[in-house]
């Protein structure tokens, strides 16, 4: 009968306990706006509209692919290398990509990306009308702000049908926090904040 007791005491400690811990993540309705955004972001995508896409992701985040992708192109060992690497942006020289805002370059490299993928018209058109997009799940970390999406897309090429599954994080807009963002690299980098309270580290 004791040992029946204590462990009737120790449940409801547990479950105090559990209860009490604050809540580091939660679930967001779907009606929430960054249902919306995530949407029209991959429907830009997927349309090839990259000046809208642009303007939904996170500034940082464009000037390091530009940053990077600049500092490839100087790297090539040869002249003809570096030729290579520009075509498809349509531009004279590597200064010229240096030159473009983050949305500029990043509306260019996409354009020079597609280009390399060599897509039939009819295949892009299909893929465009039969795109279908599912948001699963919301969720928020509700000390940082952060809102991550699972959506599951799907398209048809002339030949298959292509289902994807992503994981897509917004962060609230520097110049207005009632707006979010994209940020891309947040799966795929790790943040890394010094402890000495200095500002984090890029990797």
């Amino acid at each position: 009968m004791q040992v029946r007791s204590f462990l009737r005491l120790l449940t409801a400690v547990c479950f105090i306990g559990s209860a009490a811990a604050p809540a580091l993540a939660e679930p967001l309705p779907l009606d929430h706006p960054c249902g919306d955004l995530v949407k029209k972001y991959l429907t830009a995508v997927v349309m090839q509209d990259w000046k809208t896409a642009s303007k939904m992701l996170v500034a940082n985040s464009l000037e390091r692919r530009q940053r990077e992708t600049v500092q490839i192109i100087k790297s090539a060992p040869t002249m003809s290398d570096e030729e290579t690497m520009l075509a498809g942006y349509n531009v004279k020289g590597v200064g010229e990509l240096e030159k473009m805002s983050p949305q500029e370059f990043y509306q260019v490299d996409r354009e020079a990306w597609h280009k390399k993928l060599k897509l039939s018209p009819e295949a892009t058109k299909r893929k465009q009308e039969t795109l279908k997009i599912t948001v699963l799940g919301l969720v928020q970390e509700k000390d940082k702000g952060f809102v991550h999406a699972t959506v599951r897309t799907s398209q048809e090429t002339l030949t298959d049908r292509i289902e994807e599954l992503f994981l897509i994080s917004f962060v609230p807009d520097p110049a207005d926090p009632k707006n979010y963002l994209i940020s891309p690299e947040m799966k795929d980098r790790p943040v890394i904040t010094p402890l000495d309270g200095s500002a984090p580290k890029e990797k």
